[in-house]
């Protein structure tokens, strides 16, 4: 199959890292994968010397005239088969490029984060240009629907973790770290690894706690709200903040979380939570979006309602005092992000799905085999 993948952002984040891991597997089977991107942007970068194809691309709005082009010049030059448009910008030109230059090729977006915008004339655009829209999370494929996208229309397709890239992590660094937070043994860790989303309510939760913390966030500077949360505090708990972090050094943070903390309404399937399950760090998330795919209370985590403070205290005690059982919570979370979530079901699911897609159009495929993680 001859694939081009289209993104306009494709810069430090849990969704560039799930294209990446993506667009590689399904290459490494011999697959044409082509991903049209900004040339500065980490994702090209991380990609080069693979067998993924690269094309520079302009996104300057829905409506770039030069992208639309570009995407037409791409199609006939490669022999595209299948579109998957995987941003807000290039979702439009996609359909645009097919409906104005009658592209020969099926049309296929796909949403990594809960829906905040489609609606009306947006969800009727996207229902009738594209094929179908995949959601990678049951929470993300609920938000559609309630915006106007038909049930028969979404298809779920999870994100995956390569396993991999758990090889590389770096004790030395691990140990650097611990020395620059002044990290000892009996200290109790938080990380909230994240862009911003909801870091405000483990902010908040933290004033009622009654034994002293270490909170690093990873990939946020410190917000303005910090100041007027954190003089309430009756503990003077320790809290950092890292901003952005390298790809390839934020897994050398996780052995220095005792807990992990995820605030957000937002997310599609969390990259950040499948590390800390892999890597065995107990996992506390909002009960909502695609983190209910992933977390199942006091099986393999734990979940609070969004917003509620006192209940996030609640179970950060409950892991801090061990009144949860953490060996199996952890246990459990690494046989979910290693056999279930793991990156060769990902590249199966999309394989079939690309396949069946273009079997329904009478499009001669060539058989590839099919691997496992």
């Amino acid at each position: 199959m001859n694939i081009l993948f289209l993104t306009y952002q494709g810069d430090i984040a849990g969704s560039t890292n799930s294209i990446i891991y993506l667009t590689r597997g399904l290459a490494d089977r011999g697959h044409g994968i082509y991903v049209g991107c900004r040339e500065e942007s980490l994702l090209y970068k991380t990609l080069r010397n693979t067998h993924v194809h690269l094309i520079p691309m302009t996104f300057r709005s829905k409506f770039d005239q030069s992208n639309i082009k570009q995407i037409r010049e791409v199609v006939y030059r490669y022999n595209i088969q299948i579109i998957n448009a995987q941003s807000s910008k290039d979702r439009y030109t996609s359909i645009f490029a097919r409906w104005l230059y009658r592209l020969p090729v099926s049309v296929v977006h796909t949403r990594r984060q809960v829906s905040q915008s489609v609606g009306g004339l947006q969800s009727w655009l996207y229902c009738k240009g594209t094929d179908k829209i995949i959601a990678v999370s049951k929470g993300v494929k609920e938000s559609l629907t309630k915006k106007g996208i038909p049930d028969h229309h979404i298809k779920v397709i999870y994100n995956g973790t390569p396993k991999e890239k758990y090889n590389h992590l770096n004790s030395a660094i691990t140990e650097d770290l611990r020395r620059k937070f002044s990290i000892k043994s009996h200290d109790f860790v938080i990380g909230c690894v994240s862009r911003i989303k909801n870091q405000e309510q483990l902010l908040e939760a933290l004033k009622y706690i009654d034994f002293k913390v270490k909170v690093i966030f990873a990939g946020i500077e410190k917000p303005d709200y910090h100041d007027e949360i954190t003089r309430e505090y009756t503990v003077d708990h320790d809290i950092y903040y890292e901003g952005m972090v390298a790809c390839d050094m934020i897994l050398n943070y996780y052995p220095l979380f005792d807990l992990k903390v995820l605030p957000s309404t937002m997310e599609g399937l969390s990259q950040s939570v499948l590390e800390a399950m892999y890597l065995k760090v107990p996992v506390i998330a909002t009960r909502a979006a695609g983190n209910v795919d992933l977390v199942q209370h006091n099986h393999n985590g734990l979940l609070f309602d969004n917003a509620d403070i006192k209940c996030l205290k609640t179970q950060i005690e409950a892991v801090y005092h061990d009144h949860v059982d953490c060996q199996a919570l952890t246990g459990n979370a690494y046989t979910t992000a290693s056999s279930d979530f793991c990156i060769g079901n990902t590249i199966n699911t999309y394989e079939s799905f690309f396949r069946g897609l273009l079997a329904k159009k009478l499009v001669p495929i060539p058989a590839f085999p099919v691997f496992s993680d």
